[in-house]
């Protein structure tokens, strides 16, 4: 890879002081590196506009945490570019590198110029609001659809199908679909299973349901989910895609979820397990 676009979370202490030490870091290895401007990172909202991304671009790197990157990619999921992220905070299980070993982010660029790296793909959701025919909002995402209550005395009540069939009903506090990406992030704090990364399946979790045999439910990545918001509470609920901002749900109101078409393609620099990585991670390193 020799063309980079760079990311930066201004969030985040020292990330403009990285940005600039990579960048001038790829120039001296004969590659080119954009990065986000002081301007646009100076109003940043998380979001990045693909047309701002060279059309030679060969890979995406972002400078903050695991946000930033789940970020970046569904932003950048039309142009299908690898991704690869430098975490600027304490944990993160999708990026790669940490800030805290100066070392580690040299070796990164390193393999990147010389092309010493994996690809692989991890699978993204799609969601659809619908209030009966009409579309309320249709989004992806790269960890987690999360339906959620507004205020928490409420309790939500959910009625599910897979494929059309009736599965069951639940009530509880919200509930999560979770990719295998997404099964270390909210889906793990909930209870929620790990999954291998880069397996082909959904995952749903309940957030604190209000029944004593209720448990994550694991689906095929061909499966379509659906979600109808029952009850007699129009404003108790909401739909968010990755953190993002909330959709608000009205009684009636059903949430259909399947896998996207789009794929985010991660850069894998080292031969290292999951077992691996997951052991690091648990133990805090």
């Amino acid at each position: 890879m020799k063309h980079f676009y760079l990311i930066w979370n201004p969030q985040r202490d020292g990330t403009e002081a990285m940005a600039e030490k990579i960048c001038g870091y790829l120039e001296t290895r004969g590659c080119t590196c954009v990065v986000r401007s002081r301007e646009e990172a100076g109003a940043y909202t998380g979001h990045t506009d693909p047309a701002q991304v060279p059309a030679d671009a060969e890979c995406i790197i972002t400078l903050g945490g695991d946000g930033t990157l789940i970020r970046a990619a569904r932003d950048l999921s039309s142009l299908r570019l690898p991704m690869i992220g430098v975490n600027m905070g304490h944990l993160g299980y999708l990026t790669q590198v940490g800030c805290q070993e100066p070392g580690e982010v040299t070796q990164m660029l390193d393999d990147l110029a010389a092309g010493q790296f994996q690809l692989e793909k991890r699978m993204m959701l799609k969601g659809t609001v619908r209030r009966g025919a009409e579309i309320q909002k249709e989004d992806l995402a790269l960890n987690e659809i999360l339906i959620s209550r507004r205020e928490m005395p409420k309790i939500l009540d959910l009625r599910l199908s897979v494929n059309g069939e009736p599965l069951c009903r639940y009530k509880a506090d919200g509930m999560i679909i979770a990719t295998p990406t997404g099964s270390t992030a909210y889906n793990l704090s909930a209870g929620g299973p790990i999954v291998e990364p880069s397996a082909q399946m959904m995952i749903l979790t309940p957030i604190c349901p209000h029944d004593l045999n209720s448990r994550s439910i694991v689906l095929a990545a061909e499966d379509t989910i659906e979600i109808e918001i029952m009850g007699h509470d129009d404003e108790g609920q909401a739909v968010v895609f990755d953190g993002g901002a909330a959709v608000w749900l009205k009684v009636g109101d059903r949430l259909s979820v399947e896998r996207s078409g789009v794929e985010t393609v991660m850069v894998k620099l080292h031969e290292v397990s999951f077992v691996d990585n997951l052991r690091s991670k648990m133990a805090g390193r």
